[in-house]
């Protein structure tokens, strides 16, 4: 270095040296140490309540994958049969003799405790109706033991569960105290236990007065069928009308007309949608009210905005650069569309897509309005095009009807109906990854 490159270079300060840190950069380091604080606790406050959450709803829907049965051994001789079958009041014949065996089996394990037909109604419901309907259609088991699961009341299954306590208990006529000592020598004699409910998952709701036996399978079908509307429909039109608009369409006040009405479209309540299905679907158009097909068309309209953004997006992702290459190579603009940068776009596609998907799968409010929460599905479509046309509901319809409901029974329900759309979009989410990594391409 020479001494004219010297003349204008600053004299460092005296007593100052590289290796000691100034004032100004404490200062810095110190502004970076509390950022990377406060980014930690945003994380660890975040984390806290999502932790939160997710116990409070596995706490509270949890009792609604158990149910509480009661395992008796009964014998009807045929004697017994026609006899019951003689009178007049058939179903009350049945459940007295079902009575009858139940206290002498309580004895022989040492419970001498009295009860009559009402107090096992009220815990087990019309059993009378139960025991004869099994015997009307299987007459060759006469004289032979019969092992039955019947399944207990709700408030009994509460009991179980913590919800329903003696203290807080008053008699009624659907449970009284006494019940409970019946049901804690149940209990000990190994007749009553808990067990995993299956009628849950694979059921259909069962109405207002046995939230015991509602189950979420039929709306888990009907969520299936409007999902495979939304499917066929939403991904060809959004995916061809983000080609066109972003490859094809010409740079004028038009476009510009239709790009900003999309992004607004995006921003709009999914009850606007509602309303618009009812008034054009089923008041115009006079499709079946609460059928899968019309809750499909209008999450497809409220859906069709975020997978056109989302596919525009994965195309603005690719580079000129490929473009260019297929174009310079000779191809047309559609063939360098269609051949190279679609394919590249794809992942980013899917996604917006699976995810669009995840969006409509838990709505609401546009199912309110065509009437899919009114309706209630007491059993599963006849046939696939019936999974389309007939009346059913969906799992978000059905969560809300449940929670809507006074018995506390059908509040747990909920919590496990959010329990059961939880894993679906968890799995959509993990299905999108999937898919992503699979059609990532590196350029």
């Amino acid at each position: 270095m020479t001494d004219a490159s010297m003349e204008g270079a600053a004299a460092p300060r005296k007593g100052s040296s590289i290796h000691e840190i100034d004032a100004r950069t404490r200062k810095r380091n110190a502004s970076e140490k509390r950022f990377k604080a406060y980014g930690i606790t945003a994380i660890l406050i975040g984390l806290f309540f999502l932790v939160v959450l997710a116990v409070s709803i596995v706490r509270s829907g949890a009792p609604a994958f158990t149910k509480t049965v009661v395992d008796v051994e009964f014998t009807l001789s045929q004697a017994e049969y026609e006899e019951a079958e003689s009178t007049l009041f058939k179903t009350k014949a049945y459940s007295d003799l079902f009575v009858a065996q139940l206290r002498d089996t309580l004895r022989d394990d040492g419970v001498e405790l009295e009860f009559d037909a009402a107090a096992i109604e009220r815990l087990l419901g019309k059993v009378g109706g139960t025991l004869r309907e099994f015997y009307t259609a299987n007459e060759g088991q006469l004289g032979e033991p019969v092992s039955f699961q019947l399944p207990a009341s709700s408030r009994v299954d509460g009991y179980f569960n913590g919800r329903v306590t003696r203290d807080a208990l008053q008699d009624s006529r659907f449970l009284q105290q006494s019940d409970l000592d019946l049901v804690d020598a149940l209990a000990e004699s190994g007749v009553i236990r808990q067990g995993f409910n299956w009628t849950f998952i694979t059921g259909a709701d069962s109405g207002v007065d046995n939230p015991g036996g509602a189950g979420i399978g039929a709306s888990v079908v009907g969520s299936f069928f409007m999902m495979l509307v939304v499917l066929v429909l939403a991904l060809p039109i959004g995916v061809a009308a983000s080609i066109y608009l972003e490859e094809f369409a010409p740079q004028n006040k038009f476009t510009d007309l239709i790009e900003v009405n999309i992004s607004n479209l995006a921003a709009v309540p999914s009850i606007v949608f509602g309303i618009l299905g009812l008034a054009v679907f089923i008041q115009f158009m006079h499709l079946p009210q609460s059928a899968p097909v019309v809750g499909g068309l209008v999450l497809t309209l409220m859906t069709l905005p975020t997978i056109i953004i989302s596919t525009r997006a994965s195309l603005k992702s690719v580079p000129p650069s490929i473009r260019d290459a297929a174009l310079g190579v000779g191809a047309s603009k559609m063939q360098a569309v269609f051949h190279h940068v679609l394919p590249l776009a794809m992942p980013g596609i899917l996604t917006g897509t699976i995810i669009g998907l995840a969006q409509a799968l838990g709505e609401t409010a546009p199912l309110l309005l065509i009437g899919m929460v009114g309706f209630v599905a007491r059993g599963y479509p006849d046939g696939f095009v019936g999974g389309f046309t007939e009346p059913n509901s969906a799992m978000p319809a059905q969560i809300y009807t449940w929670a809507a409901r006074a018995d506390a029974s059908f509040y747990e329900k909920a919590w496990g109906g959010i329990i059961i759309l939880l894993i679906f979009l968890l799995a959509m989410n993990v299905i999108a990854i999937i898919l992503r990594r699979k059609f990532e391409r590196r350029w």
